[in-house]
């Protein structure tokens, strides 16, 4: 039956030309793109297979590019190690031509070839780096990416080759220094706290307790025997007596002062003013022990009198008063890692140790921090703290302030310290020693050399094996990249020969499908006939 309305054919003809097209869009795109996989919509499985393996191939290569800085750090440490190791050798050789019996100009000259020689093995250590490290000075590890490991359930960790440092610098060690003012990190105070006199009391470090006479008495042909309690002294301390009508002091004027020099200081101002009016009938003034204590024993001349009294110990404390503020500063600069902070306030002492990476920022605040919370807790009391950032901490200072708040607060203004950070010895810090100037210092330079020719071989040793671990990696690595490409490759690119097979074929089938409409679109032209 013909329809006017509907044209069957017609219909067919263009469903197959629409698939024919469809096909052939398809095979273009294959071919400009060179794969048969090449967006989400075209098989969404192969698609987010292969991208999750694309984005592992970028990784990996990023991982060889880091396998490959890894050996040429490894590699530079290796060899300056063995170049260290040779200059060893050649102070050996040096060392052992000192064996003999040889003349003072002889060993002389010996010792300057090892040491410049100890100098040119300085040089190779700090220069031996690669990017900015060096694995020839320090103890720590450094971390190779090796390779990433993804595992059944998609989840992808790293694996690292682990480096160990070979100290071989020949520095000896250095015990921290206290900072100096202006150095950074230097601690100092702009405000001065209120200083009063407290007297020592008993059992406190300066005490002073009296046997065979008591204070304001008079004894004849008699000794009194003064013991003064051991223990820390503080800068200020200040120890007075009077013998006989002459006052006597002595002041505490450096940290490191102990009891005993006190004692020994005030029997030889004693013994020194012997003689003199009005101690002429006095006998000695003499410095002992009692247990871990010191004595000074005083002892009057035959048939005359000996008088003690206004004996008396008095340290200076530094307070802030109630409502009072108390400000300390911390020098800006280049602050070391390792450099340790100190503050004493309220009885209480807070410590401080600088991270890599710290400026004074950060040691107030590690500070100001500490004593917060010994304030929150029973350490401090009546005590407010804060902290103030330098804008500039490279150059600026940071400042701490404390607040006094409902009561006096001791302030140790000795206690603010801050030192360098100690200087351990290098791996061969013993070159430092090394003297071939005697005969026996030859015999002990020989031993010593044999321990640092080890030290140098190991390190050595060490950072080839790593080395080869690491370039054995890098092979694997491009060997992983190379499978995982052609992997790829598999599952998404296409045919060329035949998409290009296939192109002909549907261009074929395009033209034939376009007849195919043409006839079918013609058809209802014949029924005119049927009106004519």
């Amino acid at each position: 039956m013909s329809s006017i309305l509907t044209n069957t054919s017609s219909m067919v003809a263009l469903e197959t030309l629409r698939n024919i097209n469809r096909n052939l869009e398809t095979v273009q795109s294959e071919i400009s793109t060179g794969k048969k996989v090449s967006s989400a919509k075209d098989n969404s499985s192969i698609w987010a297979i292969s991208t999750v393996m694309s984005t592992d191939v970028q990784s990996f290569k990023q991982i060889t590019d880091t396998l490959n800085k890894g050996s040429s750090v490894v590699g530079v440490a290796r060899t300056a190690s063995e170049q260290v190791t040779g200059l060893l050798q050649e102070m050996k050789e040096l060392i052992v031509s000192a064996q003999e019996d040889l003349n003072t100009d002889d060993r002389a000259k010996i010792q300057t070839d090892i040491d410049a020689k100890r100098t040119a093995i300085g040089n190779i250590v700090s220069a031996a780096q690669f990017g900015g490290q060096n694995l020839l000075k320090g103890t720590d590890s450094i971390n190779v990416l090796a390779s990433l490991d993804r595992a059944s359930d998609g989840t992808v960790s790293a694996t690292n080759i682990s480096v160990s440092r070979n100290d071989l610098q020949t520095n000896a060690a250095a015990d921290a220094a206290a900072k100096t003012d202006g150095e950074a990190g230097y601690i100092s105070t702009d405000d001065t706290p209120t200083e009063n006199d407290v007297t020592i009391g008993s059992g406190e470090a300066g005490y002073v307790a009296v046997t065979g006479l008591t204070s304001d008495v008079t004894a004849t042909d008699g000794s009194a025997v003064l013991t003064f309690t051991d223990g820390e002294l503080s800068v200020g301390d200040v120890f007075t007596l009077d013998v006989s009508g002459t006052t006597f002091s002595v002041e505490v004027t450096d940290a490191d002062t102990t009891v005993a020099e006190v004692v020994a200081k005030l029997a030889d101002d004693i013994t020194a003013s012997h003689g003199t009016t009005p101690l002429t009938n006095f006998d000695s003034a003499v410095a002992g022990t009692s247990g871990s204590d010191s004595t000074l024993t005083l002892a009057a001349s035959s048939g005359n009198a000996l008088t003690v009294e206004n004996i008396d110990t008095t340290r200076v404390d530094s307070v802030i008063e109630d409502t009072d503020s108390v400000e300390i500063t911390v020098d800006g600069g280049s602050i070391s890692t390792g450099d340790t902070f100190s503050i004493t306030v309220g009885g209480s002492t807070v410590n401080y140790t600088a991270l890599e990476g710290d400026t004074a920022n950060e040691v107030a605040k590690g500070l100001a921090d500490a004593i917060g919370l010994l304030n929150s807790g029973s350490g401090i009391t009546n005590l407010d703290v804060d902290y103030t950032e330098a804008s500039d901490p490279t150059s600026e200072a940071a400042t701490i302030t404390f607040t006094a708040d409902g009561g006096d607060v001791d302030f140790a203004t000795a206690g603010l310290v801050s030192n360098n950070v100690a200087v351990a010895a290098g791996g061969l810090g013993a070159l430092a020693d090394l003297s071939v100037s005697t005969s026996t210092e030859a015999t002990t330079a020989l031993n010593t050399i044999e321990d640092l020719l080890s030290t140098a071989i190991d390190a050595a040793t060490s950072f080839g094996s790593a080395q080869k671990q690491i370039e054995g990696q890098s092979a694997f690595v491009q060997s992983l990249i190379d499978s995982m490409t052609s992997g790829i490759g598999t599952m998404v690119d296409a045919d060329i020969e035949a998409a290009s097979a296939k192109l002909q074929a549907l261009q074929v089938q395009q033209q034939l499908g376009i007849q195919a409409l043409s006839i079918a679109n013609g058809q209802p032209q014949t029924l005119l006939a049927l009106f004519r």
